[in-house]
């Protein structure tokens, strides 16, 4: 055994061990997946730490009598026992009888891929990688501690040994990492702090914990205190005490604390490009503007009939517009008018390449990366009043109750007639006067039932707050206030899930005329239903806040909407709406049919915004293959792209986070130094419990080791941390009063301090002035420190006897 790796069991092995370490070899074989299993009886017990012992010490063989000696069995009895358990482990294949009689792991018994998600210095998770290709539930993330990631860092895709008993007394799975199949990061985005002979990178990444290394030959032309893109040639190496990053300097971004510098910087950090290749710009530009009578012959003309587009006041693509005629059986024809992307981007192209790539336009603060180059996103296709514009259609008879007695889909041509912004709009229908009054007003009466619709079969009104900035010429926030969803913003929002919806439900109608009822391949836009595991603990909570949730009667949906009611206007209303979201599955791309819980739709599709999602224009080429009449497109490629656009759009909302999250902190770092402000408990973990401000929705951390009067224990099913000795606690949803302690623009983080609780009552804090992340690494070794009761941990395995993890302590 090696000296010094504290994960393993204390009693080193004197037997014969492999020559090579096993899970060198054959480790692409078929995982053969003992699951990992909740002890029962003492036998199943014993039987999972034996099995823990194997796989902590994989690389070494022991033989039975070493065993025994470990475990301190003497009793004839239990020696049998114990002898009988390793004869079952062989059975199952998690154990190899050597050829000397000894016994060691199978490195391929529990051995599961997935990605580095290094939440903390002292620890990251290993998130596996569900079957449809997007994280599974995070109650199989495996645990490992960072000295057994063997050289891994955050989004490295890994091979991990799971530790059998992982789960015995309500721990997590826990494991180490066996090998890395493939480094998530080429490169990563920091500050530079350059030195007479050489240079480090501090990374913006929250998850990187080590600055990189530069040898003055690889600083290129970057100056102290740049914001640059590093290269990575060197990782950290497995088992080193030397964990040290080296890179060079690939991009000088700019001075760092710069608008511009920071919002590259978050492009940059996230993957996403800042230009289009010159060759997509040439080809965009070739594109001819004028539309021919030919393509013309080929469409249905609704250039005659009454259309505008409402879009956000900044907003320069349209790819949407509503139509509206009168019929003269009283119903309404209404027309859901959709740019048609997929005419100017062919398959084959190095447009239709790029689009592939990036997926979705990314909106950041200040700026959008779109999808297509700008000829086309704000040109081509965009619906720009009073010209006329190619579309994809899908036009619907509508009774004056809002249902649907007639459809068409197919190409079309339109000329918009106006331009709305939403506040436009609003003020028009709020005035009862104004351009196309009667147009709006119909169209508002009919989404308010179309919702109601919705309402009534079980779509759930999750409404989250958004926040937007007010900037200056230079970027600087002036303000930050929450974005208001009116009777227009909502009335677009219906109209577009009421075409994903149906055009969806008509690609599935026309599978009827395939032979042998071949279901048609589409493109859906689906989302699962609650965990019931995770919803009853919500619900338990709720409870003990004083809502009610009743999980037993009837449908969720109408359950979780009379809970939304009952909070609304309440202070912790926005904390608990955001912890209700959490309870649900993510939504996605794929081509299985499995509906969409949350919208209670059946059947559901991205139809409506091609200029910003590739999925839509994946949808608009599948619909028009079905008008066709071709048949069902083969599956397995179009799931690819399908995971491919959910990755993508995820990366895209990481980073139009970043960038709030560096605006919010850039605006609190302009406060005065002593004001106190009123916030609501949004988070509560093991290090420290999150605020947000109420009046800005800035948040910022109240760290552990800030709370003095106490020392605070995390209780992670109930939300909250408990003082040991006055049982004082901190919960979820809890009004305080804070004050900025520290922020970090570099790490895009608040450090706050408590100033009261709910109860009025002041509390003892002493922060001390520590900046940049040095100071938080420190503070969060010394937090660490403290819980464990010792200033570090100590080198070498635990004494015999003591925990059987080498010191870990209960999670």
């Amino acid at each position: 055994m090696k000296n010094g790796k504290q994960n393993k069991y204390n009693r080193p092995a004197t037997g014969k061990s492999s020559s090579a370490r096993p899970r060198e070899k054959g480790l692409d074989k078929q995982q053969k997946g003992r699951p990992v299993q909740e002890a029962n009886s003492f036998l199943d017990e014993l039987k999972n730490d034996l099995m823990a012992f194997f796989q902590i010490n994989d690389d070494d063989s022991f033989t039975q009598e070493q065993v025994l000696e470990h475990f301190d069995i003497y009793d004839r009895k239990m020696k049998l026992i114990i002898h009988g358990l390793i004869g079952e482990l062989v059975d199952e294949g998690t154990l190899i009888r050597q050829a000397d009689g000894s016994f060691r792991a199978d490195a391929d018994a529990n051995l599961i891929e997935g990605v580095v998600d290094h939440v903390n210095s002292r620890f990251a998770f290993v998130v596996p990688t569900s079957p449809l290709g997007g994280r599974a539930d995070r109650d199989d993330d495996i645990w490992v501690s960072t000295e057994d990631l063997a050289g891994a860092v955050d989004g490295d895709k890994v091979r991990v040994v799971r530790f059998t008993d992982s789960r015995n007394r309500g721990r997590r799975i826990e494991g180490k990492v066996a090998s890395i199949i493939e480094r998530g990061r080429t490169e990563l985005v920091g500050r530079i702090e350059v030195w007479p002979t050489y240079g480090f990178v501090i990374a913006d990444s929250k998850k990187i914990y080590d600055d990189i290394f530069i040898p003055k030959e690889k600083l290129g032309d970057a100056n102290d205190g740049d914001k640059v893109i590093v290269r990575l040639t060197k990782y950290p190496e497995a088992y080193s005490s030397k964990q040290r990053f080296e890179g060079e300097v690939v991009t000088v971004l700019g001075l760092a604390g710069e608008n511009n510098t920071e919002m590259h910087a978050i492009l940059a950090e996230f993957g996403l490009p800042i230009h289009f290749p010159e060759e997509v710009d040439r080809e965009a530009e070739a594109i001819p503007t004028t539309i021919q009578e030919s393509e013309l012959s080929r469409r249905r003309d609704m250039r005659n009939v009454t259309t505008f587009t409402i879009d956000p006041v900044d907003a320069k693509d349209f790819d949407d517009a509503l139509s509206v005629e009168v019929l003269e059986n009283g119903n309404y024809e209404i027309g859901v008018h959709i740019a048609d992307v997929t005419h100017y981007v062919r398959p084959g192209s190095r447009l239709e390449e790029e689009a592939y790539k990036r997926a979705t336009s990314v909106y950041l603060v200040d700026r959008v990366v779109p999808m297509l180059p700008e000829k086309l996103s704000n040109n081509l296709c965009s619906l720009r009043p009073n010209e006329d514009k190619l579309t994809f259609s899908a036009v619907f008879e509508l009774t004056p109750d809002a249902k649907i007695v007639g459809e068409w889909f197919g190409r079309t041509i339109i000329h918009s007639d106006r331009r709305f912004s939403y506040e436009e709009a609003q003020e028009i229908l709020n005035n009862n006067q104004g351009d196309y009054l009667a147009e709006l007003q119909l169209l508002n009466e009919l989404a308010y039932k179309l919702r109601a619709e919705r309402f009534k079969n079980g779509a759930i009104n999750f409404e989250t707050v958004e926040v937007r900035f007010k900037l200056d010429e230079n970027g600087v926030p002036l303000s930050v206030y929450p974005k208001i969803r009116q009777d227009t913003n909502k009335l677009i929002e219906e109209f577009m899930l009421l075409a994903n919806k149906q055009v969806a439900e008509f690609v599935h109608s026309l599978s009827k005329r395939n032979k042998n009822g071949e279901e048609n391949t589409m493109v859906y836009r689906v989302h699962e239903g609650p965990d019931d595991q995770k919803l009853q603990q919500f619900a338990d909570f709720a409870g003990r806040l004083g809502y009610r949730l009743k999980l037993g009667e009837g449908q969720l949906s109408n359950s979780l909407n009379r809970f939304m009611d009952s909070i609304e206007g309440k202070p912790e209303a926005n904390m608990l709406q955001q912890l209700a979201v959490r309870t649900m599955s993510k939504a996605r791309y794929s081509t299985d049919d499995i509906g969409h819980f949350g919208l209670a739709f059946r059947r559901y599709s991205h139809f409506t915004s091609p200029i910003r999602r590739y999925p839509d224009m994946m949808a608009h080429r599948l619909l028009q293959h079905y008008l066709d009449r071709g048949k069902p497109a083969e599956r397995d490629p179009l799931e690819e792209q399908c995971k491919h656009a959910s990755a993508r759009e995820k990366m895209a909302a990481d980073a139009e986070r970043a960038s709030i999250k560096y605006k919010q902190v850039e605006f609190m770092s302009r406060m005065e130094t002593d004001r106190t402000f009123e916030g609501v408990i949004s988070g509560v973990t093991e290090f420290g419990i999150f605020v947000e401000i109420t009046e800005n929705s800035c948040e910022g951390l109240v760290r552990m080791q800030d709370l003095s009067d106490d020392f605070y224990e995390f209780d992670k099913d109930n939300y909250r941390i408990i003082g040991n000795r006055h049982k004082k606690m901190y919960t979820f949803g809890d009004q305080v009063e804070v004050k900025v302690k520290e922020t970090n623009l570099a790490r895009r983080s608040m450090d706050f301090v408590l100033v009261s609780d709910k109860a009025g009552r002041v509390v003892e804090s002493k922060p001390s002035r520590r900046s940049g992340r040095r100071s938080e690494e420190r503070s969060s070794t010394n937090a660490s420190s403290k819980r464990s009761g010792s200033s570090s941990r100590k080198e070498g395995p635990a004494a015999k006897g003591q925990n059987r993890r080498g010191g870990r302590g209960r999670r």
